[in-house]
C-alpha cells in the first residue's frame, strides 16, 4: 500500500482519536490494556514496542524504553538517543508500526477487534497537534489535514479482521523485510495468540510485501 500523500479529513464523517480516555482512544498507541508480549517480555503499550524497534543494536536503550510504566515517559526516555536510531529507520518504521499494530490486535483480541468494528467503515484519523506524518492536524472546527499514517494503518487492519471473519490468526511472524530485528540482543520471534481455543482455525500472519 502506498501511503504517500497529504489528505484531508471531515472530522464529522470520521472516527477521530486523541486523549486515551476517549471513545475511540484504545486506537492510540498511548492506550493502556494493551500489553503485548515479545521474546516473554511485557510492553505495556504498543508505543513502547514501537519506540523500542528503534534501537535494535542498542539492548541498553531498548531495556530502559521496556521499564518504563507510563508510554509518554517511555518515548520520551528514548528522545535524547533518536539520532542513534538504526540507520534504516525512515525506510522501515512504517513497516515497524503495522507490524506493533498486528501485534496489539492479536494479543489483545477481543478487545482490539471490537473496538476496531465500532468503526464500521469510517475514515479513522489521529488528532495531532504537531504530527501531520502518523495523524492529521486541525486546520479548523471541521477539517483536518495530513498524512495520517497511522489511521490509515487501523483502517487496513480492520479490513483484515472483516476479512478473517470468524477466525483470526493465532501467529505473527516478524517482518521479513526487515534486518537486524532484534530485541536485547536476540532475534524477535513468532508472536503468538495468548488465549487458542480448540475450534480456532490457524492463520499464519506474514508481513506485508506491497
Amino acid at each position: 500500500m502506498n501511503y504517500k500523500g497529504i489528505r484531508s479529513y471531515i472530522r464529522k464523517q470520521c472516527v477521530v482519536f486523541r486523549k486515551t480516555n476517549e471513545k475511540f482512544g484504545g486506537l492510540s498507541n498511548m492506550a493502556p490494556g494493551f500489553p503485548i508480549v515479545v521474546n516473554g517480555f511485557v510492553f505495556k503499550t504498543s508505543e513502547a514496542l514501537y519506540q523500542a524497534c528503534r534501537y535494535p543494536h542498542l539492548p541498553e536503550i531498548q531495556h530502559l524504553i521496556l521499564n518504563e510504566c507510563s508510554p509518554m515517559t517511555a518515548k520520551m526516555k528514548s528522545k535524547p538517543y533518536r539520532p542513534e536510531s538504526r540507520a534504516d529507520w525512515d525506510q522501515v518504521r512504517i513497516t515497524v508500526m503495522q507490524w506493533c499494530l498486528r501485534a496489539k490486535l492479536l494479543q489483545n483480541y477481543r478487545k482490539f477487534s471490537e473496538l476496531l468494528l465500532q468503526t464500521d467503515s469510517k475514515n479513522i484519523v489521529e488528532d495531532s497537534h504537531k504530527d501531520n506524518f502518523w495523524g492529521a492536524i486541525p486546520q479548523s472546527s471541521t477539517e483536518l489535514v495530513g498524512q495520517n499514517i497511522l489511521g490509515r494503518l487501523l483502517m487496513q487492519l480492520r479490513e483484515e479482521l472483516v476479512a478473517f471473519g470468524d477466525s483470526h490468526p493465532q501467529q505473527l511472524f516478524p517482518p521479513t523485510t526487515i534486518e537486524n530485528f532484534y530485541l536485547l540482543g536476540e532475534p524477535i520471534q513468532i508472536i503468538r495468540y495468548r488465549s487458542v481455543g480448540n475450534d480456532e482455525q490457524l492463520v499464519l500472519w506474514e508481513d506485508d510485501k506491497s
